[in-house]
């Protein structure tokens, strides 16, 4: 508000001076090396972002049911429903990794299915039955980008047709 405004208010007949605040000193710049800014003040410090919590919860198989009678070479389109009940969002650097029995032609390590967390998702894998008869299980587990396991595992089992 200007000088104007000020005489605006004063009582009739009375006149408003203005009243002078000087400018507050600058702080002195901070010594070189001392780790403050210029100005001397620290600086906010960044509050570190809270840790999430990985989870997977298998929900059902959605092809290929345990115990399944299948070909010998016969190429197996497995998926299963899983959620990530979790508070991490899945991305490219979240792994399923073989922890148990053959890898039935699959590779041992793939990347997990990118799912947001709360979400429903379905894990896909194609395997290869093998050539002699028998029971076979696979067994896969969700890693974390630290190499951490986490959440239930899932699994393949079949039943190989003698040829």
């Amino acid at each position: 508000m200007g000088m104007a405004g000020l005489a605006a208010c004063a009582p009739r007949g009375e006149r408003a001076t203005a009243v002078f605040i000087p400018p507050t000193a600058a702080a002195p710049p901070a010594p070189r090396g001392s780790g403050l800014p210029s100005g001397g003040q620290p600086s906010p410090q960044a509050t570190a972002t809270p840790q999430c919590t990985p989870q997977l919860r298998y929900l059902e198989d959605i092809s290929i049911p345990d115990g399944s009678l299948v070909q010998p070479g016969e190429t197996l389109d497995k998926r299963w429903a899983v959620e990530n009940a979790g508070t991490c969002n899945w991305d490219s650097a979240y792994t399923l990794r073989l922890i148990a029995g053959p890898a039935l032609g699959a590779p041992e390590e793939q990347p997990l299915y990118p799912a947001r967390a709360g979400a429903q998702a379905v894990i896909r894998i194609l395997f290869t039955a093998p050539q002699e008869a028998g029971t076979y299980r696979s067994a896969w587990q969700a890693y974390d980008p630290a190499g951490n396991p986490f959440g239930d595992p899932i699994f393949i089992e079949i039943q190989v047709a003698a040829p």
